[in-house]
């Protein structure tokens, strides 16, 4: 037998230790943080551009939480004006309550969040545990918390005592925040990887939105307004003291606590962060053995036939009714159909809030919502996918493209109509304009035909394609960025300008102290003009673009 070099084989890497089928413990754990690490390297690979982007991201990312970090270390001390260490627990209360909401809407986009992924394996819960967190604690996300959170601490941190208290406090905190976002993913995963999921992270999206603003009005209070003493951090006391005693908020104010002398609190605070760490772990276990061993509902349920379409009797007959039902169905069904939906509904909603907190509320901004209204009818056919191959199979002749474009336009004024007339009297009763009503519903409705008009026009002269993944986050393929941001723009620019004429003659009415009440009649009955023009124009170019349509927004 040869012993020549030829025959030995060249670094075989060593085979995992297993026993019995199911891998070594430490092979488990090391595998999940090595997949992680291939997750990140392998998602920065797939372009530079995405690369960079990623870097640069994450560095300044960093550098932003190091300045917010310095600005708290040096806040000052404990004066009338309030407490720097209530500033801090602020900031940690509301870094707990974003990892906490991650899961809820960003779920779908973390491949390393979702555990069913790991169902088929022979893995033991406790192994899978482990390697989930320190796998999890990979990344910028934790580490900028880290960063955070330490500003947080040394924000009320004075002597030894704090500095020992924010040693162990600090990380003990980070630990459970991040813990408690793998927790909830892991325990909502079967519902959060479902379509209902979906839908409840495009409402958790918009209800973060909404928050966030009502934050940002909150900190103007704050930090708008500085006094010849520093900043008023008053109005942050009362938050403070109530965040203060919940976990993990606690493990921050313990460096506070324990600079004041009160070291028995300040173990308190650090138990309370302990035990709560303890809870999620053992909730986390929880679910991962019941993803483990435990089938999925929604494979064992009978698939129940579609019932004949309710409500379909209110719709028009022939092809224009069958349109509306299908475009209905996918905004009611389909996550991203339902996110853009959505979403211009909560934009509009969100200035409104704003505008009434803020004091300069108006009954004029209803004519947002006939804007981003009109929004929904960008890109009709991207967003049918590879189904739009049936629909252009049936488009043979300038009426079946002419009725087909109405059923879609139809569908979008179905639902943006009742919204625009219920939203209306809600501004003009916040607002007390009860006289701009009318003239605010004409301009509305005039803006939410010209863009059904733009809408459709651009659906056939620019398309773009959309992911077949069903993420209402992603909302087109790679390298559509362009088209994307040729078919918002011009729609949102194109309908002020289509609606010009209606917007003129109010802006003069309101100068001249003319009558603005003809806008109620003259708005609608543009905006419906202007609508079948477009939709007209639209039909006429549809059959000839056809095949560059389906190129187009077909995803291959």
């Amino acid at each position: 037998m040869s012993s020549s070099p030829a025959a030995v084989p060249a670094a075989v890497p060593a085979a995992p230790s297993v026993r019995g089928g199911v891998p070594d413990d430490r092979t488990v754990v090391r595998t999940l943080v090595s997949l992680k690490l291939r997750l990140l390297r392998n998602g920065l690979r797939r372009s530079r551009g995405r690369a960079a982007l990623y870097v640069v991201g994450a560095v300044l990312g960093v550098l932003f939480a190091a300045g917010i970090a310095v600005a708290f270390a040096l806040l000052d001390r404990p004066t009338e004006a309030g407490s720097a260490g209530d500033a801090g627990v602020v900031l940690a209360g509301a870094l707990a309550l974003g990892w906490a909401a991650i899961p809820l809407f960003l779920f779908s986009s973390d491949e390393s969040a979702d555990p069913t992924r790991l169902t088929m394996l022979p893995l033991r819960p406790a192994p899978l545990l482990r390697g989930s967190v320190l796998a999890s604690l990979i990344g910028p996300g934790p580490l900028v918390s880290l960063i955070l959170l330490t500003g947080a601490a040394l924000s009320g941190a004075d002597g030894m005592a704090s500095a020992v208290a924010g040693a162990v406090g600090v990380p003990l905190a980070v630990l459970t925040v991040v813990v408690l976002s793998r927790s909830v993913a892991a325990g909502n995963a079967r519902l959060l990887s479902s379509r209902r999921g979906k839908d409840f992270a495009i409402f958790g999206g918009l209800l973060f939105a909404l928050l966030v603003q009502i934050a940002n009005v909150g900190s103007q209070s704050v930090f708008g307004k500085a006094g010849e003493h520093g900043l008023d951090l008053s109005p942050l006391a009362p938050v403070a003291s109530v965040l203060r005693w919940v976990p993990p908020v606690g493990a921050v104010d313990a460096a506070r606590t324990a600079g004041e002398g009160r070291y028995g609190l300040s173990l308190l605070q650090l138990a309370a962060t302990a035990g709560l760490l303890v809870l999620l772990l053992r909730w986390w276990r929880s679910s991962l053995q019941q993803l483990m061993v435990t089938a999925d509902a929604s494979t064992l349920e009978v698939v129940r036939g579609v019932q004949g379409a309710r409500g379909a009797r209110f719709l028009p007959g022939g092809r224009v009714g069958a349109v509306m039902q299908r475009h209905l169905r996918y905004a009611w069904r389909e996550p991203r159909a339902k996110a853009a939906v959505f979403t211009s509904i909560g934009m509009t909603l969100v200035i409104c809030v704003l505008s009434v907190v803020q004091g300069w509320a108006t009954v004029y901004l209803v004519a947002m919502a006939g804007m981003f209204l009109g929004l929904q009818m960008l890109n009709l056919f991207g967003m049918d996918g590879s189904a739009f191959w049936m629909v252009a199979a049936t488009l043979l002749t300038p009426d079946d493209a002419r009725d087909e474009l109405r059923g879609r336009a139809f569908a979008v004024l179905s639902y943006a109509v009742p919204i625009t007339l219920v939203l209306a009297p809600a501004l003009a009763a916040v607002s007390g304009d009860w006289a701009g009503l009318p003239a605010a519903t004409g301009v509305a409705f005039a803006l939410l035909g010209s863009g059904i008009a733009i809408g459709a026009v651009l659906s056939v002269l620019a398309p773009y394609t959309m992911p077949a993944d069903n993420n209402p986050m992603r909302n087109a393929a790679p390298g559509q960025g362009g088209l994307v941001m040729v078919n918002s723009f011009g729609s949102i620019f194109g309908s002020a300008l289509l609606a010009s004429p209606v917007a003129g003659y109010l802006g003069w009415a309101l100068a001249a102290d003319g009558p603005t009440w003809p806008v109620l009649l003259v708005g609608p009955a543009y905006g419906a003009l202007v609508a079948a023009l477009g939709l007209r124009l639209a039909a006429g170019r549809l059959l000839e673009r056809l095949p560059e349509i389906l190129a187009k927004t077909v995803e291959r």
